[in-house]
Formats: structure tokens, C-alpha cells, sequence
């Protein structure tokens, strides 16, 4: 099998949800010693970019954009570590920091969100639920994070995301991460209100909006 074949059927693995399929080509590169960067940008990445593409057009709904970001979430677990082992350093386009607001257990869209920024090429640190605003700013200075993506579900907790970017200001860091805010009360409109870089209403609009904020 040529290069290009094997970057086809690891496209097709993402977008059919085949996880099985997408874990085995991943071995394959692995123990074959692929260029493993090469496997990830010319092979899974583009899978991803064409379920995302088919979930906009209205072919994909949310169970299949979820495997889609499943099948690439378990390549990349094959592959990162290999090319860490390596000393090389997978291409990223930048990296964040995402956790759910303190008060708040829902995790469906935030992991959603944190999966198809990763499948897409960020550099993913989640925090999980329940998370303290301390804790988003002080991982993100750690890391020297690009953004800090907030998710909130409850309109008592979306409150927190007004509260950090005010934490941002106390401590004279605004503007030194991209804030992004999401979530089921939350709006563009909420977003311009608290002075938020971005806001995404849906997985795939926080990968472009995360695009374009860079």
C-alpha cells in the first residue's frame, strides 16, 4: 500500500467512525516508521475536516460528528506519544486551555468542543467540570496558553465568565489569552456584553472561531 492510499483509508476511518480502523492505520504508521506528522496532517486531519464539513451541510448529525471526533481523539493517542518519544513536536496552531465553570457538572458540549479543536490541530489542556476561575488563569499562564475556552450550561454559573475576564483585568492579563465563551444560556450577544473574544454556539463554530481569533 503507497503513502496515498494509506492517508485515504485514514481519512475514510474518521469519517465512517470506524475507530477500530483508525487505532490499526495509526499502529501501522507507527510501526512502519512513517513521517508520523506527515500521517496526522495528511491523513487524519483531513477526515476530520470532511465530518465537520458534512455536520455544516446538514448530512452529518451531532452522533456522527461525536464518532467522527472519537476515531481521531484514539489515532492521536497512538501518535502523539510516538512523536513526543521522538523529540518532535506535532504542529499546533495554538493552545487552550477548556473546562466547564465552576458549579456546573455538564460536560457533553464542552468535550464535544475540546475534541474537534484537538482534531483540528490545538493543543487541548481540560480541566474537566466544576472548575474554579483561579484555576483556568493559573493553567493558562502555566502552559502559556493562547485561549481559554469556558463552558457554562446553568445561567447561574454563566455569571463565572463575566467574573474571569474581570479576574483577567484585576490581575492585568486581559489580552493576554483569547477568552471564548459557550454553552447553553450563553450568546453572541452575552459574549459582547462581558468583553469575550469569541463565542461558539457549536463545536465546529469554536474551531473557526478559534481559527480566525488567532
Amino acid at each position: 500500500m503507497d503513502k496515498n492510499e494509506l492517508f485515504e483509508k485514514m481519512k475514510m476511518a474518521v469519517i465512517e467512525g470506524d475507530k477500530h480502523e483508525a487505532e490499526s492505520l495509526a499502529q501501522n504508521a507507527v510501526e512502519n516508521k512513517l513521517k508520523l506528522n506527515e500521517v496526522i496532517e495528511k491523513g487524519y486531519s483531513p477526515g476530520i475536516q470532511k465530518a465537520g464539513d458534512l455536520w455544516e451541510s446538514g448530512e452529518y448529525f451531532l452522533p456522527e460528528l461525536i464518532s467522527s471526533a472519537e476515531c481521531m481523539t484514539s489515532a492521536m493517542k497512538i501518535l502523539l506519544p510516538e512523536l513526543k518519544k521522538a523529540g518532535i513536536s506535532a504542529k499546533t496552531l495554538g493552545k487552550v486551555v477548556i473546562g466547564t465553570i465552576e458549579g456546573d457538572i455538564h460536560d457533553i458540549g464542552k468535550n464535544l468542543v475540546a475534541s474537534m479543536l484537538a482534531a483540528n490541530g490545538f493543543e487541548i489542556t481540560d480541566l474537566g467540570t466544576d472548575v474554579k476561575l483561579d484555576k483556568f488563569i493559573s493553567t493558562a499562564q502555566e502552559i502559556n496558553a493562547d485561549f481559554i475556552c469556558l463552558s457554562s450550561l446553568l445561567t447561574t454559573t454563566m455569571l463565572g465568565q463575566k467574573k474571569l475576564i474581570n479576574m483577567l483585568k484585576e490581575k492585568k492579563l486581559l489580552g493576554h489569552f483569547k477568552v471564548m465563551v459557550g454553552g447553553a444560556p450563553v450568546n453572541s450577544q452575552w459574549a459582547h456584553e462581558i468583553g469575550a473574544d469569541g463565542y461558539a454556539e457549536n463545536a465546529m463554530t469554536a474551531v473557526s472561531t478559534a481559527k480566525k481569533l488567532l
